[in-house]
């Protein structure tokens, strides 16, 4: 089945149509830079515009950054604070002549991706993933079977700021840090979640997984760790893959 796959992060939105029995995609990604302020409508619009770029008819699936609960946005991850609350599944479709939008948390469906298809595949017991970017999404999976909205990358830091603030891919490009300097900061993320979930993997994905082997020397946690295989395409193989299970299960 071919399912158009969005992911909206905070940063830029992209979206693909997948091959959800190959785990792949099957066109070029399109994406379009998240609107500043990413609020409701400025981001809905954005999300059209891409639907309307793949000249797409049916069904959607979407990564979004934030806890989400039966389609509403309950949090605002690096988004708009207006998110909270917002019937997201609903705006989008209104946007788009109706069609019908399955959303889910960022990371978790990111970890979906990579559970089916990619470097979780056939992994027992528990799984973290982590999407490293403009903040820290995670998805944790036990056998296999997500347990949704874990929001680690929002675990208090310094000064009452989440720790994504620190450790995230975005502090090391905002504060000009070294791959080194960086890496020493993501260690210590890595040594709490130990500490907090006891995981048996961790499985990074994100922009900043393809240079793994520039900043895996520096991480020191007695935990497998594996790349995510779908690397930056993993939410929007995620979301197809999403969308495909909700609508067979008759959501």
């Amino acid at each position: 089945m071919e399912i158009l796959g969005l992911d909206v992060g905070g940063s830029g939105i992209k979206g693909a149509i997948v091959d959800t029995e190959q785990g792949e995609l099957i066109t070029d990604r399109f994406r379009i830079d998240t609107p500043k302020p990413a609020t409701p409508k400025s981001v809905a619009e954005t999300v059209k515009e891409i639907v309307e770029h793949f000249k797409w008819k049916d069904f959607v699936g979407c990564s979004f950054p934030a806890v989400i609960i039966n389609g509403r946005s309950m949090t605002a991850g690096n988004i708009s604070s207006k998110w909270i609350g917002t019937q997201a599944d609903e705006l989008f479709s209104k946007h788009c002549n109706g069609l019908k939008f399955y959303l889910g948390n960022d990371a978790d469906l990111a970890g979906v991706a990579e559970v089916e298809f990619g470097a979780a595949k056939g992994l027992m017991d528990k799984v973290l993933m982590i999407t490293i970017g403009t903040g820290l999404g995670t998805g944790l999976f036990y056998n296999g079977e997500l347990i949704p909205n874990m929001e680690l990358g929002h675990i208090l830091y310094k000064n009452g700021d989440p720790i994504e603030r620190y450790a995230a891919d975005s502090a090391r490009k905002r504060e000009d840090l070294s791959m080194k300097e960086w890496a020493k900061r993501f260690d210590y993320y890595l040594h709490h979640l130990v500490r907090v979930m006891a995981p048996d993997y961790f499985i990074l994905g994100g922009g900043i997984s393809k240079k793994f082997d520039k900043f895996k020397d520096h991480l020191t946690v007695d935990i497998p760790i594996k790349v995510a295989e779908s690397r930056n395409h993993a939410g929007i193989i995620g979301a197809a893959l999403y969308a495909k299970r909700m609508h067979e299960a008759g959501k």
